[in-house]
């Protein structure tokens, strides 16, 4: 039973990692004029790199570097120590309603989830899924409870059920991890297909985005 449920998942990981190069590979040829406009934008409105870089916690436990369009002021990260009272969550995880880091040009991007592009390419280089929990940031990992080491047994994933249940308007942590815990124990590719079809609109009307 434990050899039959071991091949299920691996089975399931193959067509998944398929899935995942099904996806993103095409999306990333169709965003192309998007990864030529939204820089030159950025450029113009605030000053410091194009492309946000950061250690995430991917699966096992295992950091990598998560790629963004900027959305925040150049010195975002040694600004949020200051913010840390206003923290909505009780978690490890850091969520603000109206991030003063945050340019005008950033909001647009994180309205649209455009500043999530770059990460089909962490999708294309296996460090993380198309579907699966949301990744914290490694600088985090120290305040982790045991009973939030499952979300590390997947790859972290660019939308999830958090995603089309809310997003930033879900703000007790206990309700975001609810939520990833059903994604991990019942997951499947046609879970995956499910929650990509249902992002779709989610991300288009811009619902719970922040």
């Amino acid at each position: 039973m434990h050899s039959s449920k071991l091949a299920k998942q691996s089975r399931y990981f193959l067509l998944k990692r398929l899935f995942d190069i099904t996806v993103s590979l095409p999306l990333l040829f169709l965003s192309l004029p998007l990864f030529l406009l939204i820089p030159l934008m950025i450029k113009l409105t605030s000053k410091g790199q194009v492309i946000f870089k950061q250690k995430r916690v991917g699966l096992n436990g295992k950091f990598f570097t998560m790629y963004k369009f900027r959305s925040m002021i150049s010195n975002a990260e040694q600004l949020k120590s200051e913010l840390e009272l206003f923290n909505m969550l009780d978690g490890p995880a850091f969520k603000m309603k109206k991030d003063p880091r945050v340019t005008k040009f950033g909001r647009f991007l994180r309205k649209t989830s455009l500043d999530e592009l770059p990460q089909l390419w962490n999708v294309v280089k296996g460090q993380m899924s198309i579907v699966g929990p949301r990744p914290l940031v490694a600088s985090e990992i120290k305040d982790m409870a045991p009973k939030h080491f499952f979300r590390l047994k997947v790859k972290p994933g660019l939308t999830c059920l958090w995603q089309i249940s809310g997003r930033s308007q879900i703000i007790d942590f206990e309700r975001w991890l609810k939520l990833d815990l059903d994604y991990v124990n019942n997951c499947s590719l046609l879970l995956d297909i499910k929650i990509l079809l249902k992002t779709v609109p989610v991300v288009l009307s811009g619902f719970g985005a922040e």
